[in-house]
């Protein structure tokens, strides 16, 4: 039946809506609004990533809402709708589907065969009678996290190849880098190129590679590591990996441009803002996840 609904009564579907008429924390306004639900319910919801507030992820009942603003939540537990270790589903209508992808899986397949996230959410929509299948936009390096968005037809994969500069205007990562980094932040811009054993360099001058810019700013320091904010200008092949490295400050874990700290037993980059206009629609989706515990947990800091 999905393929007779627009995208907006897709998702209407799936999700309720609910509007903030007044302040209050966010476990208040679910029980309140939603007539009968129990405290230990809530709380499922929002582990579950089922709760979205302006179209960005909260996982915090003690979230302070203001009013005016919208808050979705799922219709299905998550566990009824896909069940997997590396994919988490965010949010979904007729045309693409938002997901936070695990550290140590590959957004799309290298060989024939191959697990991936495509795999599985083609797997997902086929268990679901959906007919449709994922349409790769963008890719996240495999041992990097977080936010992507796949398209579900090639209508709307198209879309976003042929204006994905004008369609996704906020892509931000939060990374460990080693060492503790003295300025506050600033702004990296060199010409990025791969040698023939597919290791990518970077030229502070043109030397016939893409050109790659990556803004940063500091969020906490501990002496040893720092941990620090990334918004993508361009999106190029290791792009944050080794512009970092070119400051002197390589992703902690990076195994192929870092110096050996790893003190998460992980590569330390987490994609946790993606931000774009709807290509169908125009509509403005904002997604967003708090930043990594094992991240934050270095530092003595919240979430953000």
């Amino acid at each position: 039946m999905a393929r007779h609904l627009t995208g907006e009564q897709y998702a209407a579907s799936k999700y309720i809506q609910l509007s903030v008429k007044e302040e209050m924390p966010l476990m208040e306004f679910l029980m309140k609004e939603m007539s009968g639900i129990s405290r230990n319910r809530v709380k499922d919801l929002l582990q579950g990533h089922a709760v979205m507030v302006d179209r960005q992820l909260v996982t915090q009942y003690d979230f302070m809402l203001s009013r005016g603003q919208s808050v979705l939540v799922s219709r299905h537990k998550r566990s009824t709708e896909l069940v997997n270790k590396f994919v988490k589903i965010i949010y979904e209508d007729k045309d693409l589907i938002v997901i936070v992808k695990s550290e140590g899986i590959l957004s799309m397949a290298s060989a024939p065969g191959q697990y991936c996230v495509k795999t599985i959410l083609d797997e997902y929509f086929k268990s679901r009678h959906f007919p449709c299948t994922a349409h790769v936009v963008h890719r996240l390096d495999k041992e990097t996290s977080g936010l992507m968005v796949y398209a579900k037809n090639m209508e709307i994969r198209k879309m976003f190849e042929a204006d994905w500069h004008n369609i996704v205007f906020d892509r931000r990562y939060v990374a460990v880098l080693c060492g503790e980094m003295e300025q506050e932040g600033g702004t990296i811009r060199s010409w990025l190129k791969d040698n023939k054993a597919y290791v990518t360099y970077s030229s502070p001058t043109d030397n016939g590679g893409k050109e790659a810019i990556t803004h940063y700013r500091r969020v906490a320091t501990n002496g040893r590591f720092t941990l620090a904010e990334m918004r993508l200008e361009t999106g190029r092949k290791n792009q944050i990996r080794v512009h970092m490295k070119d400051l002197g400050y390589p992703v902690a874990g990076d195994v192929k441009y870092g110096n050996g700290q790893n003190p998460i037993r992980r590569l330390a980059l987490h994609a946790f803002r993606l931000h774009f206009y709807h290509p169908r629609t125009g509509e403005l989706m904002k997604f967003d996840t708090p930043h990594p515990t094992n991240f934050t947990r270095l530092f003595q800091v919240k979430d953000n």
